[in-house]
């Protein structure tokens, strides 16, 4: 590259000393051209796969931490039991868990955090697939026809935060299938 440009200066040089109005202005173009693609080898730079995954897992993170943060603004009332959540066992199970709770997430209230969530589940599968990881298919939309519609709302958000906090405290599982 080095050496097909300093060819090119020479040339252009040499144009420059025929003081030729035409090829002075093609003699700027031409090392304008020149200076950026010298430029442009020494900025392009390709992620290592390790890069890319760690950047991912990063992502991953970071669309969680604003998912906890769009929760915390809706300020519902603090559960008084226990939601018990699923494990966090690799990517396999992340995307299925994300799957069920963006079902679960269907509500007008709640279309935010359903939006938060289905765009994490996006993304955690597309990692696992990048990753050849086996998935299972994404879950159906079950309608639940609750009694207590509210409680079950709440219920559903606190399940949501609490399986985002522990995805967050278990990123490293993000590395697994």
């Amino acid at each position: 590259m080095f050496l097909l440009c300093l060819c090119l200066y020479v040339f252009f040089l040499f144009v420059y000393l025929m003081n030729s109005f035409f090829f002075f202005r093609m003699r700027n173009i031409l090392a304008l051209l020149c200076v950026f693609l010298m430029a442009a080898d020494q900025s392009t730079i390709l992620l290592t796969k390790g890069e890319s995954i760690k950047n991912t897992i990063h992502n991953i993170v970071n669309i969680a931490q604003i998912t906890l943060v769009h929760i915390k603004k809706l300020k519902l009332p603090a559960t008084p039991t226990e939601v018990p959540t699923p494990s966090i066992d690799g990517l396999s199970s992340i995307s299925h868990d994300l799957g069920v709770l963006d079902n679960e997430l269907q509500h007008p209230f709640l279309i935010q955090i359903q939006a938060d969530v289905s765009s994490l589940e996006g993304r955690v599968r597309s990692f696992a697939l990048s990753m050849e990881c086996p998935l299972k298919p994404k879950p159906a939309v079950q309608t639940d026809e609750s009694v207590f519609p509210d409680s079950r709302l709440y219920m559903t958000v606190a399940k949501v935060q609490h399986y985002l906090e522990k995805l967050i405290l278990n990123k490293g599982k993000l590395k697994l299938c």
